[in-house]
């Protein structure tokens, strides 16, 4: 399937600032590399410093689609990824970089000694942990959750929802990562099986494949799905849903499906990607069915606020990765998603009415995942 390019990628300026700040830092270590006194080890600083610049300069000149499209579509992702890594370690050595200079002021040589060995070390840090993100990205799980939902009809006690989400198969993603995803959702025997967006990343990933692995996917009631923002991005939705249904996957877009169960039915709704700049679920209470349980699959999770309050009892999302690189600090749990959502990971409750957000399968960004493994989830209704 060939798709057309649909020109700048999003956050695209963000790219820009990024990778600005990140040439301007290492600027800053060319100027402290000039007082290296060995001038070797000063001129193979400075040209690595050099070839990161370029990284990550390249990294950015490739974000339009326009540019990387003309580009074997192999190497434009890991160029990329490579820059956004350059910038992230760039940008947090700048202050180990000020706490050295701080901390060595006045001090003996020794101390002096002492403190570039730790700074040197902390500078190192981030490259072992991106070893250990890139080797973890595979580690596949299980994840099991029972979600509450007050009111819920006695047939609907226990029923099973599996879901695969955030596929983004094509370079970083592997079809045999997706082959053990869809393998591990069918040994649930789930009631439902969902597939809540972003099946490929970007132009040209192979997204025929991707459906054609998903229609492997067995459960009592069928697949539905919903459509996330790299469908979006590779405009793809409508292929998507098309080629979607041909394999047995109803994708509903701004639509609703009822489901019965014994003698319980449950209302299921999706709805497109919901851009964070334009109102959430415009229209979608009207789908609601007074009476039933009201299920909605948003792959964007920032709208569970408004879905609670238009009445849907659940929210099934993703999009967040769980933070795909995620630390715990001071028991919270740290990482870039939070700067778009409060909702990252698991579940969540705001007036009797509960959201769940998956980890999701595949990378975005960088073939990396720390502290937030791929997962396929079950989620079992319960009454209250």
């Amino acid at each position: 399937m060939k798709i057309a390019s649909m020109g700048l990628r999003p956050h695209y300026l963000l790219d820009v600032l990024i990778g600005a700040f990140a040439v301007l830092t290492l600027a800053v270590f060319w100027h402290l590399a000039g007082s290296i006194g060995n001038r070797k080890l000063r001129l193979w600083t400075r040209c690595g410093l050099m070839l990161a610049a370029g990284v990550v300069i390249a990294g950015v000149a490739l974000a339009p689609i326009r540019i990387s499209r003309h580009m074997p579509r192999e190497i434009t992702p890991w160029v990329r990824a490579a820059a956004l890594l350059t910038s992230a370690w760039a940008i947090y050595s700048i202050p180990v970089l000020a706490v050295l200079r701080w901390t060595s002021s006045g001090s003996s040589t020794e101390r002096r000694q002492m403190l570039r060995k730790v700074a040197g070390a902390a500078i190192a840090l981030p490259g072992a942990l991106a070893s250990v993100a890139f080797l973890r990205r595979d580690d596949l799980q299980l994840r099991e959750f029972d979600i509450v939902v007050p009111g819920l009809a006695a047939d609907l006690h226990g029923l099973r929802l599996v879901q695969i989400s955030d596929i983004h198969l094509g370079v970083f993603v592997s079809e045999d990562l997706l082959t053990r995803a869809v393998a591990m959702a069918n040994e649930t025997k789930a009631h439902i099986a969902l597939v809540t967006g972003d099946l490929i990343s970007t132009v040209g990933d192979p997204l025929d494949l991707c459906l054609q692995r998903l229609k492997s996917l067995r459960s009592d009631a069928g697949t539905f799905g919903c459509m996330g923002n790299h469908e979006i991005y590779a405009l793809a939705e409508a292929y998507t849903a098309r080629e979607g249904a041909r394999h047995g996957i109803r994708f509903l877009r701004q639509q609703s499906q009822v489901l019965r169960f014994g003698s319980s039915s449950m209302n299921l709704i999706g709805v497109d990607y919901q851009r964070r700049q334009n109102p959430y679920l415009v229209g979608a209470d009207a789908l609601v069915e007074p009476g039933m349980t009201n299920v909605l699959l948003s792959h964007n999770p920032d709208v569970f606020p408004v879905a609670a309050s238009q009445g849907f009892d659940l929210t099934i999302g993703g999009h967040t990765h769980g933070g795909q690189v995620n630390f715990e600090i001071l028991e919270r749990n740290v990482n870039i998603a939070r700067f778009f959502t409060p909702y990252i990971y698991g579940r969540y409750s705001r007036d009797g009415k509960s959201l769940f957000v998956t980890r999701g399968v595949g990378t975005v960004g960088a073939p990396a995942r720390l502290g937030a493994p791929p997962e396929v989830a079950l989620i079992r209704l319960c009454a209250s």
